[in-house]
């Protein structure tokens, strides 16, 4: 039996015995015990456990410390409560320029609105609808306007988060990202060849490899990859995987290697293309905010509804949709009609993270919740800078109980051994099926934050942050896990 287990199995009747009294919110004698084994100190954990509003455990509750991926419940909960269920994104094709005779006299202006849903089939069909209006040829430019974000451009010049700056979770959103900038590789190799494929079909952009066969388990087949390389040779770019990749075996993975726009401008060129379409002028970026007053609707796409979104979000731990709805909070507002609309021009705040900082603390103070120790830069948790208070974290589920949107909120959380991030863990445990869960992992950290019904099927607000070098290895887990059962098997 797992440690976890056998020490829970020894100590729960005492422990349980303490829960309903002033001295539960000590640290129980269990939870001890799983750091002790873990050698991870009493003062790199924070944990808050509630029952209604009574405490159970209170331990470092007020220490600023990393959330990890946790901190996405304070950006979506925030996010549903400010731009509400309805609040869908937009993509806009839109022209000052008349059409005559199939030929579109005039720039097309691709007008990014935080579409999280933009991907290669999105634009395609946006690009259908202007077949179908009759228009076979743009006679200008095409300007892709990532302006409702400033900076429009916020990963250039952003150093890489880890050595893995390629990787999907590492993906810096704006404005106009499609297809999450992200390319689809396959790989098939068989005991002397190896044939890769990309995808989306882009102009001018082709995948070479560069990877040395190796006899080597296909589980394996990441461990000795490395850095990617675009070549350019003229217009033409050439993705180059390096490293070494086993025999037989068959892998597709997520690179995002392309600048952002390239991977757009030559999408937009071929599929423009396959559909018969020609273009004279040049793509390239909006240089300001902002659109002249005559430009109008040609065509139109708006993202899931949001709900939808925050189940990415939290089930997955989606970094860049959940970095994106960030950016939503300082940048959209909610529309009946429209869906989202930008929020007025603010001239005394300089950015747009900035802007979704204030929302976020303005909503903070609007449910009495104190923000001092919070700090936000991107509201995904993928951060080194990121900080929040297991009170404070305890305050914001205890909102979410108490928000119009509550069921909104709990059907984004992963289910304990059923999905998302938790469908692996708590299985044939007091605790599936009966806990919703964030969970958060970085190097030194490990974090869980949501709901866990007791054994009297009273609904406990649990978060718990380990923040030390020892929470590696799964030893980390084993407490965090070993928390939830006790709440799990508590009662009033």
């Amino acid at each position: 039996m797992p440690l976890r287990r056998t020490v829970l199995a020894t100590l729960f009747t005492a422990c349980a015995a303490l829960a309903g009294s002033a001295m539960a919110a000590e640290l129980p004698e269990a939870i001890s015990t799983l750091l002790s084994a873990a050698n991870i100190p009493q003062q790199g954990a924070g944990i808050v456990v509630m029952r209604g509003n009574q405490t159970l455990i209170d331990h470092n509750s007020s220490q600023s410390m990393q959330p990890g991926s946790t901190m996405k419940l304070i950006t979506t909960l925030a996010a549903l409560e400010q731009l509400g269920p309805a609040f869908r994104a937009r993509t806009e094709l839109r022209t000052s320029g008349e059409v005559e005779n199939g030929v579109l006299k005039g720039d097309l202006i691709v007008r990014g609105g935080a579409d999280v849903d933009l991907n290669e089939d999105v634009l395609l069909h946006l690009l259908q609808a202007l077949r179908n209006q009759g228009i076979r040829k743009i006679k200008g430019d095409v300007i892709l306007d990532r302006q409702l974000f400033q900076p429009a451009r916020p990963e250039l010049g952003q150093p890489p988060f880890d050595e893995f700056p390629w990787a999907y979770y590492n993906v810096i959103p704006d404005a106009l990202l499609t297809h999450s900038n992200l390319l689809r590789v396959e790989l098939r190799a068989s005991a002397s060849e190896l044939a890769v494929v990309m995808q989306p079909e882009m102009e001018q952009v082709s995948v070479k490899a560069d990877l040395a066969l190796i006899d080597a388990p296909c589980a394996s087949w990441e461990k000795d990859w490395r850095m990617p390389e675009v070549r350019r040779r003229g217009e033409q770019l050439t993705v180059v995987l390096h490293g070494r990749y086993p025999r037989n075996c068959n892998k597709s993975t997520y690179i995002d290697v392309l600048d952002h726009h390239d991977f757009l401008a030559r999408l937009l060129r071929a599929q423009w293309r396959k559909l018969g379409g020609s273009l004279s002028g040049e793509v390239r970026e909006a240089e300001a905010a902002g659109l002249a007053p005559e430009s109008r609707l040609l065509a139109e796409h708006q993202s899931r509804a949001l709900p939808e979104m925050l189940r990415d979000v939290n089930k997955n731990s989606d970094n860049t949709i959940a970095r994106t709805v960030f950016l939503m909070l300082g940048s959209l507002q909610a529309d009946a009609a429209l869906g989202s609309k930008p929020l007025p021009a603010d001239d005394s705040v300089a950015s747009t993270p900035m802007r979704a900082d204030l929302a976020i603390r303005s909503w903070l103070q609007a449910q009495r919740i104190s923000a001092d120790g919070l700090v936000l830069e991107n509201g995904s948790g993928l951060s080194r800078l990121e900080r929040a208070t297991p009170a404070q974290m305890a305050a914001v589920l205890q909102a979410g109980l108490r928000s119009p949107w509550m069921p909104e909120f709990l059907a984004t959380l992963p289910i304990a051994g059923t999905d998302g991030t938790m469908r692996k863990r708590l299985k044939d445990s007091p605790a599936t099926r009966r806990a919703r869960i964030k969970t958060g992992t970085l190097n030194g950290i490990t974090a869980i934050a949501g709901y866990v019904y007791d054994a009297a099927n009273q609904p406990c607000v649990v978060v718990a942050f380990l923040n030390d070098e020892h929470v590696a290895g799964g030893a980390g887990r084993n407490v965090l896990d070993g928390l939830i059962e006790w709440v799990a098997r508590s009662a009033p």
